[in-house]
């Protein structure tokens, strides 16, 4: 799976991520309306406004990046007809030949860790009959529990040949109070990209793991060592836009091939209409402003790699 990122990841000419992260402040008026009037202001509202507004989101964007990232926890709170928002969601994605990287952040002990691997990644047998759940192609992975939570992920990753990014460094302001402790003398987050690199060697593609990582646009320093850790590994690197990062802080996180990492942009792509650079766009074309954030995106990040 990772052979096929990094395939279209080319063709496209963009090492891009949408994440489709829908809060419904971000969801235009007109389109909750609509949801509401048909729904009434009820869960299934919310969760019919938030694809119809995905759907718009993706339309515009599918032609240029290779894949997007819907974060669950924003399904998940409008209870069962949200999961069932999220399902359609990938679905649709999938048929706009999208890669899904489904952004669950789950982890467990063996068994459990099992269970969420076949629901996300892999298929559930009933009777006589193998169903795949949500079926994404990607699912980041919480790597607390160590191995006993990754290796259920490796199995079904090697039997459907789906792929994961393991957590190691993340963008958010307080990762540091765990992920920075000296272990030994070194950050435990160098620990744990030493550990994705091991893990990964034992699921390789043609050039890279189907074991990717996770490390914050926000910590660019960091970055550059875990690339140098992790010669192998793609990196997912959330952060950049809303929460700081820009394409100047990105370039280690790439190898000198041009490869290696994948940039996610969430609000400051699906909610680019409310930003003052495109406010031009108006809520009605929120997509067509989304489509431009990532045209800019393309630009700044192609920018900053042809002058590193």
């Amino acid at each position: 799976m990772m052979d096929r990122l990094i395939d279209r990841i080319k063709k496209k000419n963009a090492p891009i991520v949408v994440g489709l992260d829908p809060v419904m402040k971000f969801v235009p008026e007109h389109i909750r309306q609509e949801a509401f009037a048909q729904y009434g202001e009820t869960l299934q509202g919310a969760a019919e406004a938030i694809f119809a507004y995905n759907k718009g989101i993706v339309d515009a964007v599918c032609d240029l990046v290779p894949a997007v990232k819907p974060q669950i926890a924003m399904y998940e709170q409008f209870g069962t007809p949200g999961l069932i928002a999220y399902q359609k969601t990938v679905d649709y994605c999938k048929q706009k030949d999208l890669l899904v990287i489904a952004d669950v952040k789950r982890g467990d002990i063996g068994s459990t860790s099992e269970a969420y691997a076949v629901a996300h990644l892999g298929k559930v047998t009933v009777g006589t009959k193998s169903y795949a759940p949500f079926d994404a192609d990607f699912a980041t992975v919480n790597p607390y529990l160590g191995s006993d939570g990754i290796t259920p992920f490796l199995n079904v990753c090697r039997e459907q040949k789906k792929g994961i990014f393991v957590l190691v460094k993340t963008s958010n302001p307080s990762s540091g109070e765990f992920q920075d402790r000296l272990v030994e003398g070194r950050p435990l987050y160098e620990l744990v990209g030493e550990k994705v690199a091991q893990w990964g060697e034992t699921c390789m593609g043609e050039q890279y793991s189907c074991v990717g990582a996770v490390v914050g646009a926000t910590y660019p320093e960091q970055g550059k060592i875990l690339r140098r850790l992790m010669p192998k590994t793609f990196i997912l690197v959330p952060g950049y836009g809303a929460q700081g990062g820009k394409g100047a802080d990105l370039v280690h996180f790439f190898n000198e091939d041009g490869l290696g990492a994948i940039i996610n942009s969430s609000r400051g792509i699906i909610a680019a209409y409310q930003q003052e650079k495109y406010a031009r766009f108006g809520a009605k074309h929120y997509a067509d402003a989304a489509r431009q954030a990532v045209l800019d995106m393309k630009e700044d990040i192609a920018r900053a790699l042809e002058n590193r």
